[in-house]
């Protein structure tokens, strides 16, 4: 949902060249728009906060990406979170109704690993710090995986053998001993990689620490930085588009973060959706910079086999004005005026569209205006469900 300053107001720019989608502003014809499974060849799907919440199913997901699949569509599932193997995603997706195979799981462990094998000789000694899908990317990245258990007993007992590398990933037993291994070996002078650096972790709970968390405390404790491979980094988006067989601007990045989806779409040149059902709000939305805007806005995946209506941006003698169906919001003084009108989607992204305008155009807008209209939105949402 990208905003270019020769692509708004009143005029009526060239139309978009076939398979890709318009960019904020531009005005289409009256007839009905195409669907987003229309537009695109493959879909990159975010797990946590988009299809899943913890073992729970998100409504919609999983019905909304078997159709995509009946529609001709290849989807891949590219998560951060590097604790589990494919087989167990798979395991637990096909129990939730999907239909999928493990190569189309791709996870952050995976692309550290391919990162370490190109780094260092074949059978490398690499510590695996992390759930049981960190040590098993690392096996089958032709590396030899050591538990920070391992490394504890050698280092007791006096016979640890040097380590190579560090392959660090979420794992829920993680603990203070794991990372000081992790710790004691990137002092030693191991490569250190990351699978991700997501802060938070969505679950059936609440909001936990992600990976990043604790990843922070290593780089607190030795002052070096990781090679980072997940989200928002593109490395992990071009591997599932590989996986895919489908090139990458074909393809449609699903995701609930905008610091790790959504960046990461953008970093690689992806359009993106960004669903409301996980970390972030449509505040974060509404105030994200330019490296962390979403091409489309929706509730959940429902979207992709709707027509896509784009929000349209004139100005005003106010500020810029929004436009989506019945939708028009204003942003104006630091506020977001929203007259109230259409559908709780065509509210956001038209409140979303003028947004950006008055950040591009170097207005202010205040995180309590922000606030107070995603507040807005969220009750719509809720008022429709």
């Amino acid at each position: 949902m990208t905003r270019d300053a020769d692509r708004t107001g009143t005029s009526s720019p060239a139309p978009a060249p076939a398979g890709e989608p318009p960019a904020l502003g531009e005005r289409r014809s009256p007839s009905e728009p195409p669907s987003l499974l229309q537009r695109y060849r493959g879909l990159l799907c975010d797990l946590d906060g988009v299809v899943v919440r913890g073992h729970l199913a998100i409504p919609h997901a999983i019905d909304a990406l078997t159709g995509a699949q009946d529609a001709g569509l290849g989807v891949a599932y590219v998560t951060n979170n590097a604790s589990r193997p494919p087989e167990d995603v798979v395991e637990m997706l096909r129990g939730l109704g999907a239909r999928l195979e493990a190569r189309e799981v791709v996870t952050s462990a995976q692309a550290g690993a391919a990162q370490l094998a190109a780094m260092l000789d074949p059978g490398s000694l690499v510590l695996a710090v992390g759930g049981p899908g960190v040590s098993l990317a690392v096996e089958r990245a032709g590396l030899e995986p050591l538990t920070p258990d391992q490394a504890r007993a050698a280092g007791h007992a006096g016979d640890a053998r040097p380590v190579a590398g560090v392959l660090q990933g979420y794992g829920r037993d993680v603990g203070w001993a794991d990372l000081a291994e992790a710790a004691y070996a990137v002092q030693a002078g191991a490569t250190w990689v990351a699978t991700n650096v997501d802060l938070t972790l969505p679950t059936d709970r609440g909001v936990a620490p992600g990976n990043g968390s604790l990843v922070a405390c290593v780089r607190n404790a030795t002052g070096v930085s990781p090679l980072v491979m997940g989200k928002p980094e593109p490395p992990l988006y071009e591997l599932a588009a590989a996986i895919l067989g489908v090139p990458a601007r074909q393809t449609l990045a699903l995701g609930d973060r905008l610091d790790t989806d959504i960046e990461g779409a953008v970093a690689t040149g992806v359009d993106s959706l960004w669903v409301i059902s996980g970390v972030h709000t449509p505040a974060d939305v509404l105030l994200a910079p330019a490296r962390q805007r979403p091409r489309f806005l929706a509730r959940d995946l429902r979207a992709l086999a709707q027509p896509y209506l784009d929000a349209t941006i004139d100005e005003d003698p106010q500020g810029p004005r929004g436009s989506c169906g019945a939708a028009r919001v204003i942003v104006t003084g630091g506020e977001v005026r929203d007259a109230g009108s259409g559908s709780a989607t065509q509210r956001l992204r038209a409140g979303v569209a003028a947004g950006w305008a008055a950040l591009d155009a170097g207005e202010k807008l205040t995180p309590d205006a922000a606030t107070r209209w995603s507040a807005a939105i969220l009750e719509a949402f809720g008022e429709e469900s």
